[in-house]
């Protein structure tokens, strides 16, 4: 008899995962200055943002983008998207480029631009790629200088909105991956969660709307240069949407889409009698999978659905899918827009 899979104990993985990250520099961490200030590491710092944002979760944090511009977050944001090894971006400049001329310089040409405020991000390169279905993805591919500017700012938002999302997020975060997602997919299937709505949101990085976004960053942030620096960064690739290729495009999909996991995590609270679960939800990047014993129009995702979730997603049938996962399993793609 095959055993099923158990749901994994839950432990605060995203706090582990700072102490992950590698310091540009391989000499021992600078010790700290008497007196009422000291230098902190950006892992340090990481994790202290994170600490206070779970403890506090209606604080808006201020003072942050002095720490964007620091040469030890702008270092590990330039090994960071070396390590992706990405093409060039519109001026066609590459790290072989970029390390010729000199990593240092390169790096504190950024710091005063963003410090002096003439800091302006290029427009990103539009990359065509097919997909499975014969359609194209649209990549907007940003230079290397703006990679470094959107991994550095994405080094210090981070944290704070790390403190803020679900656990049913799996897309895109530190410690998770598309495996965690399966394995609580797999966790609903053996007890008993068979049927399932597989949601699917149409051209998501696309039509993400940027006051709605900047609203919900604002609510964790003070900060008027945070917010300047993020809104160039946003309009380089056009008035609406984040571009795919963009490094820091992920975490503002998921603050975006904390809102709708949020709303589905109230109904799985909802659908819960005693120590019963009745419904399960897993969201990886723009793909998510509910998972309910009804899965009727009364259950736990009926008409009510779309009025619950945040900026209302238009949901409609023109991917409908019906397979079975079991008995009576039975699995719809449904695909909309926020």
């Amino acid at each position: 008899m095959i055993k099923p899979p158990t749901e994994r104990e839950p432990r605060d993985r995203t706090l582990e995962s700072f102490e992950e990250i590698k310091r540009p520099d391989a000499g021992p961490r600078t010790a700290p200055v008497t007196g009422t200030h000291s230098v902190i590491g950006l892992q340090d710092l990481r994790q202290r943002i994170y600490a206070t944002a779970k403890a506090e979760p209606e604080k808006r944090f201020w003072g942050l983008f002095v720490h964007v511009c620091k040469l030890e977050t702008l270092r590990t944001a330039y090994i960071l998207a070396k390590e992706n090894n990405g093409a060039p971006g519109i001026d066609g400049v590459t790290f072989e480029d970029i390390e010729k001329a000199g990593v240092e310089a390169f790096l504190e040409r950024i710091r005063d631009d963003l410090t002096s405020g003439q800091y302006m991000p290029s427009r990103n390169r539009r990359q065509e790629i097919p997909k499975a279905n014969g359609k194209l993805r649209v990549l907007g591919i940003p230079t290397i200088r703006d990679r470094v500017a959107q991994g550095a700012l994405k080094l210090i938002l981070e944290p704070i909105f790390e403190a803020d999302f679900q656990d049913c997020s799996y897309g895109y975060r530190p410690s998770r991956n598309a495996q965690d997602a399966l394995h609580r997919v797999a966790v609903a299937i053996a007890e008993g969660k068979t049927k399932v709505i597989d949601i699917d949101l149409k051209a998501f990085f696309d039509n993400i709307r940027h006051h709605i976004l900047f609203g919900m960053v604002a609510k964790r942030v003070d900060d008027d240069k945070i917010m300047r620096l993020l809104k160039l960064l946003l309009k380089a690739g056009g008035k609406r949407g984040v571009p795919q290729g963009g490094v820091i495009s992920p975490l503002l999909a998921n603050i975006y889409l904390n809102g709708l996991d949020k709303a589905l995590e109230e109904l799985r609270r909802k659908a819960t009698y005693k120590n019963y679960i009745s419904m399960q939800y897993a969201r990886y990047a723009d793909d998510g999978a509910p998972r309910s014993c009804t899965g009727d129009e009364g259950g736990p995702l009926g008409a009510g659905f779309q009025e619950r979730a945040p900026n209302h997603p238009k949901l409609h049938g023109s991917k409908a899918l019906v397979v079975s996962v079991g008995g009576k399993g039975m699995a719809a793609t449904v695909s909309g827009e926020v």
